[in-house]
Parts: C-alpha cells; sequence; structure tokens
C-alpha cells in the first residue's frame, strides 16, 4: 500500500494531480484545497490514501495526515464515499470540520456539494466522540466548545466564553482564547481571570 508520495508536479487536473515520482506518474485524486497548494514542476509531498476494489486501484491525497484521518473517518459514515468526503475536505478545512463536528453544526457540513441534510446530521451524530482528537492545534478548544454546546462546561468557564462573547467575539474565537487561558490559569481559575487572560490572548 502507498501511504506517502514525494515527487514533481506534472499536471494539475479539476480533480486529481499527477505526481511524477522517479519518471512514474502517479494520479492521486485530492480535494481543491490541496489541490490549490500545489504547483506544476515544483516538488510536492502528499499523504496518501489507497482504495483497491475489484475493478479499480485509487490513489487519494491529502496536504496533512490530519487532512487523511478525516478522509477515513468521514467514509465511517453510511452515505459518504470517496466523492463526498473529498467535497466535504474542498469546502471546510480540518480545523473547520472538527468544530463543526463538535458543535453538531449541520448546516456548516451541508454546505459541501452532494451533502444533504440527512447525510450532514449522520456525520455530525456518528462523529461527534472523534472531533477534538482529529482537531490538530485546535483539540483543546473544540473540546472546550463542545462541552459548552453540551451545558457541561464548569461555571466559570462558561461565563468567561459569554463575557467574550458579549464583548462582541465570536463563539469560537472567545472559547479558543478562554482554552488558551485555563492552560495558564489552571483548571481551578475563576471567570474574572479567565476573561482577563482571555482578553489578554485576543489581543495578543
Amino acid at each position: 500500500m502507498i501511504g506517502r508520495l514525494k515527487g514533481t508536479v506534472d499536471e494539475i487536473a479539476d480533480d486529481h494531480v499527477i505526481l511524477d515520482v522517479h519518471g512514474v506518474g502517479y494520479v492521486a485524486h485530492c480535494p481543491m484545497r490541496t489541490l490549490s497548494s500545489l504547483h506544476e514542476g515544483e516538488a510536492a509531498v502528499l499523504q496518501i490514501e489507497t482504495i483497491v476494489r475489484e475493478d479499480m486501484i485509487r490513489l487519494y491525497g491529502f496536504g496533512s495526515g490530519l487532512e487523511r484521518e478525516w478522509f477515513r473517518l468521514l467514509m465511517t459514515v453510511q452515505g459518504v464515499g470517496a466523492k463526498v468526503a473529498l467535497a466535504i475536505l474542498s469546502t471546510l478545512a480540518a480545523s473547520d470540520l472538527a468544530n463543526a463536528v463538535a458543535l453538531q453544526d449541520k448546516a456548516m457540513v451541508a454546505r459541501a456539494p452532494g451533502v444533504g441534510p440527512k447525510v450532514a446530521q449522520r456525520i455530525v451524530t456518528e462523529l461527534k466522540n472523534r472531533a477534538p482528537a482529529l482537531a490538530g492545534e485546535l483539540a483543546s478548544s473544540i473540546g472546550l466548545s463542545q462541552e459548552l454546546g453540551e451545558g457541561v462546561a464548569p461555571a466559570p468557564v462558561a461565563d468567561a466564553v459569554s463575557a467574550l462573547t458579549n464583548l462582541g467575539y465570536g463563539r469560537d474565537q472567545a472559547a479558543g482564547a478562554v482554552a488558551a487561558a485555563l492552560k495558564d490559569a489552571g483548571e481551578d481559575a475563576d471567570s474574572a481571570k479567565l476573561i482577563r487572560l482571555g482578553l489578554k490572548e485576543l489581543a495578543g
């Protein structure tokens, strides 16, 4: 199985790239976000997911291992094949998808072509517990966003996020700032301290 390809971009098409690796041209189907970061004639590294069926072998290429993990995860949901998974990853960055799933924002997921309300609902429901682990650098803030959405976040945390939201910051932005503040202040910090540190985080 091929897990990674490193070579020169030979050709970029609407939904795939041909990567020249020591004279062999590999066709890798990629999300639009990955394709837009590639340039013909330049070196590139793609994380590869190889899918083997009776009638074909197809390679799917991604700019990061995190993106590839989301591709694999999306395809565990009924009604989501490779084409739909690519469409979702073309529309949403991995961190945005993690946030949408954590917050059960099916409308965000449904923005992807070919994703109807029922499939979007299945995605956010079935992948909910996996979102923070696949959020990359945003894991702590997405985990906190999830707790806020479920109403299980500690009171000082919820109050601090609410206060920052009232000051005009977006909910995700506020949750990210408070998550960062928690790392500095510790789990026992009161809301006043979290608000102060959160504002400092947002200002920086």
